[in-house]
């Protein structure tokens, strides 16, 4: 049985009751749940006596709490309480499920080790391996892809906790394209990972409006006294919905594309995009439409499945697409 938020509450429920001095019946265990867990949710429907039964023995197996129950017959009723009165299961170690699923907790911060501001997570992780012995034994059985070598993740810090505490910053930064350096005041209000590189999104003083820095092309960071500007009018989740990667530059318009027959189930397991609806199928091609706001890291995805992918439409990016392949192949002319 898996141990979720709703399944505690109710443990911690039937645990106050076998541990009182007043006796508790089914009946009784049964609104000591569903009241614990309306105080938690007040729209919950709570549960049957089904679940109070599956419940019950959960915390009796090892896997559970290894509780032990007196079933004590009053008249007709049965009442429940522990057999050591002074026992709760507050004071008693993790069990095998809980310890399974730190341990799963535990891989995934892992990625995040080394990172600044996720100090954190090596003292946690330390503290939780030691005091609950979860370490013993244990093998690498997942890994991330990360880039340790990036630059600016020295940046994250004072991003990340100027998005936090809501903070204004002076960035020195330098684009790819220009020499030179820019100075951008920015207010940050969201971070995110992009092909192994990070972005901050903010507003950016100098164009009105709101953009991303990538963090290896931040030189500086400062933070400086002046009125933060909140985010009233972006929803991240939103803005990321029809696209691929970080640049939003026009709008969201159909995207069509011819795939060779044998890549197909390759798109088709991982999509380019969320989008993705085929509207044509035959024994060599499969045609795909999606809903995308055109952009250069598009044109890459595009591009990294070479002569096996054909834009169909619409024409702009069609031609760009042609252009680039031109391009490179003009290279190898000699």
């Amino acid at each position: 049985m898996a141990t979720n938020k709703h399944a505690i509450i109710r443990y911690r429920a039937l645990d106050k009751c076998f541990s009182s001095k007043k006796n508790h019946y089914l009946e009784d265990l049964l609104d000591a749940c569903n009241e614990a867990l309306r105080q938690e949710d007040p729209n919950t429907n709570g549960i049957q006596k089904r679940q109070l039964y599956d419940d019950i023995r959960f915390m009796e197996k090892e896997e559970g709490y290894a509780i032990e129950l007196e079933k004590k017959k009053e008249g007709r009723n049965v009442y429940y309480r522990y057999k050591d009165p002074t026992f709760t299961i507050s004071e008693k170690g993790l069990n095998s499920s809980e310890a399974a699923q730190i341990k799963e907790a535990l891989l995934i911060l892992s990625r995040f080790k080394g990172m600044p501001q996720f100090e954190w997570v090596d003292e946690i992780s330390a503290r939780l391996e030691s005091s609950f012995g979860l370490k013993e034994g244990a093998e690498k059985i997942i890994d991330f892809e990360q880039n340790k070598y990036l630059k600016g993740l020295d940046h994250m810090t004072i991003l990340f906790n100027s998005i936090l505490h809501k903070r204004v910053l002076k960035a020195s930064y330098k684009p790819f394209k220009i020499n030179q350096e820019q100075e951008i005041i920015f207010h940050p209000y969201y971070l995110k990972q992009y092909n192994n590189r990070w972005f901050c999104f903010g507003w950016n003083e100098g164009l009105s409006k709101i953009s991303n820095l990538a963090l290896d092309r931040i030189v500086e960071l400062k933070e400086i006294r002046k009125k933060y500007i909140k985010n009233s009018s972006e929803d991240f989740d939103e803005y990321f919905e029809d696209l691929v990667g970080v640049t939003a530059t026009c709008e969201t318009q159909k995207v069509i594309l011819k795939v060779d027959a044998d890549l197909y189930p390759y798109i088709e397991t991982k999509p380019l995009h969320g989008s993705q609806t085929p509207i044509e199928k035959t024994k060599d091609y499969i045609i795909l439409r999606y809903e995308l706001k055109l952009n250069y890291e598009l044109e890459s995805l595009i591009l990294s499945f070479g002569e096996r992918i054909e834009v169909l439409e619409p024409p702009v990016l069609k031609l760009k697409i042609k252009g680039r392949f031109v391009n490179a192949t003009n290279r190898y002319q000699s």
